[in-house]
């Protein structure tokens, strides 16, 4: 059998079917799904060198196949839809191994198993470093059971889902720039994609959703300009994870500042009605009319901040 048969075999010894309406997967050429009525669709790749280091001792290709899947499925959930399957398409380097890609898919396999998603096909192809891209499928019965980001409204309240800075503080402390705990290199490595959280906002009436991948700093503004309006955080408001004011101060930067610009936390974002108190929200902020776009209440005007840019 071929190097890449080989793999496929392996990678099929790993996965397991979750949904009765997957009826053929990992063995066809193609997947065959029973849709429900809405489908919600997302990419997301993530490449060895740009968002994660498996050159680090204590970065694995288990981690990296667990990040690329819970940034995807962040999407899902920051639309509020029910997760589905998800198809993964691996670049492998040169010398990367059986083993580590079979690790690599382990480490999706695991999250998979949590979210109850469903890995129903892929490809493999050689690449200059190790490239996962993982499109996933969601689903709805309806597509008014969902949410975007340009759903806000003057005076809705915003709102997190949790505690912000743990990614941020633990790629700090993975990079040896700060001493902290290994919970906050957890957070980082393995992020928790918020499915439940985003499904239960959106049935509970959420104007707009956004999952907090490159800060709020960045993610809240694409909120405002979305939907044309004015979102104010209180940055005094941000929920600190446990050790991220002590990382902060060891990089002399305000908790805060980390909190809202650092990213990667997958938290959720979301505008609500002033009346409406879903549980496990902490909110931070409001909106109004105008100007549109974000202020961040409690900055140095002479400090302006921005979360993570995609470089293009």
């Amino acid at each position: 059998m071929s190097g890449e048969r080989a793999l496929i075999a392996a990678f099929e010894e790993l996965l397991t079917n979750r949904s009765d309406r997957v009826v053929r997967w990992v063995g066809d050429d193609a997947s065959v799904v029973r849709a429900r009525a809405v489908q919600v669709v997302s990419v997301d790749t993530m490449v060895d060198g740009v968002h994660f280091r498996l050159d680090h001792p204590h970065v694995h290709p288990a981690d990296a196949g667990w990040r690329a899947l819970a940034a995807a499925l962040s999407d899902l959930a920051a639309m509020g839809a029910d997760p589905g399957e998800a198809y993964v398409a691996m670049g492998i380097p040169e010398g990367f191994g059986t083993d580590a890609a079979t690790q690599c898919v382990r480490g999706m396999e695991s999250l998979a198993s949590q979210a109850g998603v469903t890995i129903a096909g892929g490809d493999v192809t050689r690449a200059p470093a190790l490239t996962l891209s993982v499109t996933v499928i969601g689903w709805a019965d309806h597509e008014d059971e969902l949410a975007g980001r340009d759903g806000a409204r003057p005076g809705d309240r915003i709102g997190v889902t949790g505690p912000l800075g743990a990614a941020a503080a633990g790629l700090a402390v993975l990079e040896g720039r700060a001493r902290g705990a290994e919970e906050l290199i957890a957070a980082y490595l393995r992020p928790q994609p918020r499915l439940r959280e985003g499904r239960a906002l959106a049935q509970a009436g959420a104007h707009a959703l956004i999952d907090l991948s490159d800060g709020i700093a960045t993610d809240a503004d694409h909120v405002a300009r979305r939907s044309g309006v004015h979102v104010e955080i209180d940055l005094a408001a941000l929920p600190l994870a446990p050790g991220v004011a002590e990382v902060a101060q060891q990089l002399g930067v305000p908790a805060a500042e980390l909190a809202a610009t650092g990213g990667e936390d997958f938290e959720l974002c979301v505008a609500m009605a002033p009346d409406a108190a879903p549980e496990g929200v902490a909110w931070v902020g409001r909106v109004t009319a105008s100007p549109v776009g974000l202020s961040l209440a409690g900055t140095d005007p002479d400090r302006p901040l921005a979360g993570y840019e995609h470089a293009v």
